[in-house]
């Protein structure tokens, strides 16, 4: 609701980085402005959420917070990551390594569409979020989807959606997942079982994108 929005946003902060000065091949600035939408953020919700469940199942305060303190030690390396891989797609993207691995890959012509999904798989196997690899790459398949006159929304989906295949696969899922079933270090053996059907639910959606910028099934596509 719009009236929601105004209310969680008004209270974003937006500021210039400090310390950095960027141009762009034309001369122009780029902006390094940072939104600082603390309250709207996923995060804060996800937090209120947890506070308002404690507060209906009756968990004391103290118990809240060594929980919340448990959990950010169990996931602590996983956060760190994610972190980095975000400090990482600012540094590829202003410097733009991004938009250069985009022109490259842009030489695959046609075939690009049956790869695009393999790069977003690539980018969660990696980072082990669609967020984090939609940072990474987005502006990649931006880049080849202009340079080869195709649909930036088509490539953009399908590196959110080749993304999701990769999610059984990347190790902060695994971890996830065995911590949450008691099988800690069972995580090269839920790798093993869930690896091909990975693969294959990627080559399906390989093929679905690289249909869908075709005629074939380009009437499924939105711009």
């Amino acid at each position: 609701m719009p009236a929601i929005a105004t209310v969680l946003n008004a209270p974003t902060i937006t500021f210039s980085w400090p310390g950095l000065s960027i141009l762009s091949q034309a001369g122009k600035a780029v902006s390094v402005a940072y939104k600082l939408n603390w309250l709207s953020a996923t995060g804060t919700l996800l937090f209120l959420s947890g506070v308002i469940t404690a507060l209906l199942l009756g968990v004391k305060p103290l118990a809240a917070l060594k929980t919340y303190g448990q959990t950010l030690r169990q996931f602590g390396w996983a956060i760190v990551t994610i972190l980095l891989v975000f400090a990482l797609s600012y540094v590829m993207n202003l410097s733009g390594q991004i938009s250069t691995l985009g022109l490259w890959l842009a030489g695959a012509g046609v075939f690009f569409a049956f790869l695009s999904p393999l790069v977003g798989w690539f980018g969660v196997a990696v980072t082990g979020t669609d967020a984090g690899s939609n940072a990474l790459f987005g502006k990649l398949q931006v880049t080849a989807a202009q340079q080869l006159h195709a649909s930036p929304i088509l490539f953009g989906a399908a590196n959110t959606s080749g993304g999701v295949m990769a999610k059984m696969i990347s190790p902060q899922n695994l971890a996830i997942g065995t911590a949450a079933v008691g099988e800690v270090g069972a995580e090269g053996v839920l790798f093993r079982r869930v690896f091909g059907w990975s693969a294959l639910f990627l080559l399906a959606m390989c093929v679905i994108v690289f249909l869908q910028s075709t005629p074939v099934l380009g009437w499924m596509r939105v711009g």
